[in-house]
């Protein structure tokens, strides 16, 4: 008999195909499996993923690293934001937490839509309409969504050299601390291998690493008090 998680995942996989057709090609649904034995492998179902590239058995986004590492009670759905793909596509996205009986997230449940042709229709409109102000068709805000789990790795060390602002051949101890903090606290290190990178594009040992880790949690700890 397959156990109560089996069953959720099966129902999201129902879920997604019925959700990618009912809104077509544009649309791209993912069910990502948080009980995964591999967390850089949490994809177990994706319907059109041509959107974004990616296939059944791909990795995690930021927003489920993110998920592996938060405390439960602070996961909360997150609807109607920006993402974007590798190639520019600009997506309108929902990520919604599925949970078992004891309150922990298990499976997270996507949906891209890819909204392209709107933008490129909007930048029509915008232009026939303009009144002498210009508009960006793309927003900044939006959340770049990895191919693979090495792009994402990439994403999140630029991320933490943009929260310190400045490069990493500028940044004292303290800067790299703030910078190793961010990558653990994002999920960087449950990627295979990170560590490695991480220490090779910073300079330091995998002991400064993880001493680093421990007093960016300390720094954290000590404000929150």
């Amino acid at each position: 008999m397959p156990s109560q998680h089996e069953m959720q995942i099966e129902f999201l996989k129902r879920l997604a195909k019925g959700v990618a057709a009912q809104f077509g090609s544009r649309c791209e649904v993912v069910v990502h499996d948080l009980r995964s034995p591999d967390p850089t492998s949490t994809i177990v179902a994706i319907e059109n993923g041509q959107i974004s590239g990616r296939k059944v058995g791909d990795g995690p986004s930021n927003v489920v690293l993110k998920a592996l590492r938060t405390d439960p009670a602070k996961l909360h759905d997150k609807l109607a934001y920006l993402t974007k793909t590798e190639d520019g596509k600009v997506l309108r996205s929902s990520t919604i937490f599925f949970r078992d009986a004891d309150g922990m997230p298990s499976a997270i449940f996507a949906i891209n839509y890819d909204t392209s042709l709107m933008m490129a229709f909007k930048d029509y409109l915008e232009d026939f309409t303009a009144l002498g102000s210009e508009a960006e068709s793309t927003p900044a805000s939006a959340e770049p969504i990895p191919h693979n789990v090495n792009d994402l790795l990439d994403e999140l060390i630029q991320e933490s050299v943009k929260l310190v602002g400045k490069p990493v051949e500028l940044m004292n101890k303290d800067d790299k601390v703030r910078a190793i903090g961010f990558l653990n606290d994002a999920g960087a290190f449950l990627i295979t291998k990170s560590g490695q990178k991480v220490c090779s594009f910073f300079g330091i040992s995998k002991y400064t690493m993880y001493s680093y880790m421990d007093e960016a949690k300390q720094q954290a700890a000590g404000q929150g008090a």
